[in-house]
């Protein structure tokens, strides 16, 4: 086969795998993004995610982490769910509601991977779901899967933007695809909607975005941001809730990322009163044990003191 019969076929293959999209760049230099990520590291807008500092050459070039690379495959998988927690309930991302997404992606990758070794012929590459410093949202707007929008998410004309992004970064020489245009217009209802004021256009501080303050700060949450957290304990959907973009959400169709039954029934008390060995069961394989129980409680108390 040649680079379209190979970039034919891996499409069609990621298609029978679930994945919503499938778009592949050229893997070189990300020049463009190089100044910008130094800028925003340089203005602290990373908060203490002190590992978005290291290995910068890395980040931007993907032939440092895979020797030999040609193509970044970078592909979308959805997690949208129209379900909602209780009215009166703390609020967690939807990405959160299933089995936490590493595993689900991961084994989809390895499928991937190992049906191109197999049909394909030898190659070497590795598959990457937000385990290494890979610029998934730069690589996926380089393939055409969408344009990087004001709230700082990639966004589809087609699909919105509730999915996940993932690579495989791999030294096969394929077809390229060619990015999108910019779709966001004059609208401004991320920036308008953001509890935090965390975003400006096309740029977000990290360190003020209710994601990073009930996920990734292992402090206390700064007073400063006292009744601006919209009620969330686990992430945060509002820049995507209210973009007209995911009008065109569709209901995922991935069965591991179904929520179970009672944490969409989970009151505001029960909440309040979780404790540690309910949230071993009911967060099981979930995205949220990335807070620990001890993250999840310190987020309830400091939304309901």
């Amino acid at each position: 086969m040649n680079p379209k019969d190979h970039t034919h076929f891996i499409k069609t293959e990621a298609k029978k795998l679930g994945f919503l999209s499938c778009g592949i760049s050229k893997a070189e230099f990300l020049e463009e993004e190089a100044p910008r990520l130094e800028q925003w590291l340089k203005e602290g807008k990373h908060g203490k995610m002190a590992y978005m500092e290291n290995h910068f050459d890395m980040r931007l070039d993907p032939c440092i982490l895979v020797p030999g690379a040609k193509s970044v495959i970078s592909l979308l998988l959805n997690y949208y769910s129209p379900e909602e927690q209780s009215v009166d309930a703390p609020k967690i991302s939807k990405y959160a509601y299933g089995t936490d997404y590493h595993y689900v992606i991961k084994d989809k990758l390895k499928q991937l991977f190992k049906i191109l070794k197999e049909d394909i012929g030898e190659i070497n590459g590795r598959v990457f779901v937000d385990s290494a410093p890979v610029m998934d949202k730069a690589w996926a707007a380089r393939s055409g899967l969408g344009w990087m929008g004001k709230n700082t998410n990639l966004i589809s004309q087609r699909v919105g933007s509730f999915f996940f992004i993932a690579e495989l970064i791999v030294d096969l020489e394929l077809e390229y695809d060619t990015p999108v245009t910019d779709h966001c217009g004059s609208c401004t209802a991320c920036i308008d909607a953001c509890p935090t004021e965390a975003l400006t256009p096309y740029n977000i501080d990290g360190s003020k975005c209710i994601s990073y303050l009930t996920i990734e700060l292992k402090d206390q949450i700064p007073n400063e941001f006292k009744n601006q957290m919209d009620d969330w304990v686990f992430g945060c959907d509002v820049c995507q809730d209210v973009c007209p973009w995911n009008r065109f959400s569709k209901p995922h169709n991935e069965p591991l990322f179904n929520p179970k039954p009672e944490l969409l029934q989970y009151s505001k008390k029960d909440w309040e009163e979780i404790t540690e060995t309910t949230f071993d069961t009911l967060f099981k394989n979930s995205a949220v044990k990335r807070t620990r129980y001890e993250g999840l409680k310190r987020n309830l108390s400091f939304i309901n003191p």
